[in-house]
């Protein structure tokens, strides 16, 4: 190629393998989104929307593969607590707003280079293992969400069949369908696990939710909680936003971009800090004015697009465009039809995504590297992943000195 010369990226693709690419990450995706809607009270028209228009315009701007995730700490707390939908919008602007400065004036540039490439395979693994552990709870029905309502399967009118619970037969199921299609480029597994999930749905799910959807043309509405007070801003700021910064610039930011640039080399030459930084600040302040949940990109996210299926960015396309079908036509009750993917299938869906991103650290053959990792997840499983990143970084530069040993 001629010097100066335009830079080609690889053609958008909208075979099968990206359109299972593009369910890889529902795993994550779903649990949080609905869980933030219900509890939470936030719009599930505006969410859709700003998902989907951030799932598209990514795409097309990056030119590969990027995920879509709701901010998980802020997501969990809010979830946990039952905050209300003002004090989550007031996190998701200051967010915004802290990302655009870092964004703008290139300092997480000079953050990101400032960390070590083990603390972000520890950030890698951390996540991975997260990601696993709270699949196999999903299947055996003991997460958090799920144990609000003391149900395996909280949309669905039959748990069990016999004395064995459904969501276990539906996970072994799934799993075992997955593993033998993993690789398959004829019946991708993403299409055949999502597909599978979707049947145990209509069979056992709860048909009465299902008459009340009335489908039409919604459209969201700007500032649906009004502007945010200062009560809110405060409560927002110290329980959600300072949780949530560490692991937005260890995991959203730096861990997912070099993981683009592991998958896609050249290809992901947009995938920077800055830009990565940027897009999640643009995507958290439509949300804010929609009145939708708090949204980034992830590691994890990236992994299960890419062990899916996912090689181009035709991937982001199909699945934003599903998500804002199901905003324009559906509004509040698009909710309603996700309801019939099992919390047990998109458990599957997280262990497979996390296993693919838990398996970066490959490439670590240090012992003073492999301690980082390994010292990371320990503190991310005992305390948080937040906590675990700040340590691993005071952690590699004292092993930088020759003084030290492992």
């Amino acid at each position: 190629m001629a010097t100066g010369s335009p830079k080609t990226y690889p053609p958008m693709r909208f075979n099968r393998m990206e359109f299972a690419g593009s369910l890889g990450d529902l795993g994550t995706l779903l649990p949080i989104t609905i869980g933030m809607i219900v509890i939470n009270g936030l719009s599930a028209t505006g969410t859709f929307y700003v998902i989907g228009l951030f799932y598209i315009i990514a795409g097309y701007y990056f030119r590969v593969p990027v995920s879509v995730q709701p901010m998980k700490v802020i997501g969990a707390y809010a979830i946990a607590t039952g905050m209300t939908a003002q004090q989550v919008c007031s996190s998701t602007l200051l967010v915004s707003l802290f990302l655009t400065l870092i964004g703008l004036t290139g300092a997480i540039t000079r953050i990101g280079s400032l960390i070590p490439k083990e603390v972000v395979r520890g950030v890698q693994l951390s996540t991975g293992i997260l990601l696993m552990s709270q699949g196999v709870r999903f299947i055996l029905g003991t997460s958090a969400f799920q144990q609000t309502g003391n149900v395996a399967e909280p949309f669905f009118r039959v748990q069990q069949i016999g004395m064995i619970p459904l969501g276990l037969l539906l996970g072994i199921a799934g799993f075992a369908v997955t593993a033998l299609l993993l690789n398959s480029k004829r019946l991708p597994a993403g299409i055949a696990v999502i597909a599978m999930g979707l049947v145990a749905g209509l069979l056992f799910g709860d048909m009465s939710e299902l008459t009340t959807i009335r489908p039409g043309l919604h459209f969201p509405e700007l500032l649906p909680y009004g502007l945010p007070q200062i009560s809110d801003l405060s409560v927002a700021l110290f329980v959600l936003v300072l949780p949530q910064i560490p692991m937005t610039i260890g995991n959203a930011v730096v861990a997912s971009a070099d993981l683009s640039k592991d998958y896609f080399h050249d290809a992901a030459e947009k995938v920077t800090y800055k830009t990565m930084t940027l897009s999640m600040a643009i995507a958290s302040g439509a949300s804010f004015l929609f009145g939708g949940i708090p949204l980034c990109h992830g590691a994890g996210g990236l992994a299960a697009h890419y062990r899916f299926g996912a090689r181009t960015s035709g991937s982001n396309l199909i699945i934003g465009c599903m998500f804002l079908a199901l905003a324009l036509f559906f509004g509040h009750d698009g909710i309603i039809l996700l309801h019939l993917l099992p919390m047990s299938i998109l458990g599957v869906l997280l262990i497979f995504a996390g296993a693919q991103l838990g398996l970066s650290i490959l490439d670590m053959m240090n012992r003073k590297h492999m301690f980082v990792v390994l010292l990371m997840v320990t503190v991310t499983l005992t305390a948080n992943l937040a906590w675990a990143f700040l340590i691993g970084i005071g952690c590699a530069y004292a092993l930088r000195s020759e003084k030290t040993s492992i």
